[in-house]
């Protein structure tokens, strides 16, 4: 009997305009835009981040800077993964899955997902700390955690992680 640690997918954003939360739309529609999936969990999740860093990034850029760095920092790391959001989402949207298949669009969005996750709460963390009075920098970290809080549901939604027992025992 072996036990370890098993990926079991469950349905991701760019397997199909499903989400594991939300009943499959019907089949594919024709046409440029693929409508299921602007309507799934998914994409409405990935708006929503998107609509989160947004906002943590106008809070910040607008805010006084006491810490030069920290503003920096957090509007680099900000921008950078909602734009890598809204390219998986045009890609989905689009279809673009479906021609650009050299690329593993579930693992690209799982890195993705993981090292922006990563690194939006390190800066989220980061500006917390060094906010001293600066109420643009509080209310840009408190959307960081909201849309570190956001990838991490849409992580947990496309690949849940369980501990599974394999049985090797063959039944014949």
């Amino acid at each position: 009997m072996s036990h370890g640690a098993r990926v079991i997918r469950t349905g991701t954003s760019s397997a199909g305009p499903g989400s594991s939360s939300c009943a499959p739309p019907p089949g594919p529609e024709p046409g440029l835009l693929d409508g299921g999936y602007a309507r799934s969990c998914s994409a409405l999740l990935k708006v929503a981040q998107m609509i989160s860093l947004l906002i943590g990034f106008i809070c910040v850029k607008n805010s006084a800077w006491t810490n030069y760095s920290v503003s920096i920092n957090f509007e680099i790391v900000t921008m950078c993964d909602l734009i890598m959001i809204l390219v998986f989402y045009l890609v989905y949207l689009f279809r673009a899955y479906r021609i650009l298949t050299c690329i593993s669009w579930p693992l690209a969005e799982l890195l993705h997902y993981l090292i922006g996750t990563l690194l939006l709460l390190i800066a989220s963390i980061v500006a917390t700390s060094k906010s001293y009075n600066s109420a643009g920098l509080v209310a840009g970290a408190i959307f960081g955690f909201l849309a570190t809080f956001l990838c991490a549901l849409s992580i947990w939604l496309s690949y849940k992680i369980s501990c599974i027992t394999q049985s090797t025992d063959a039944a014949v």
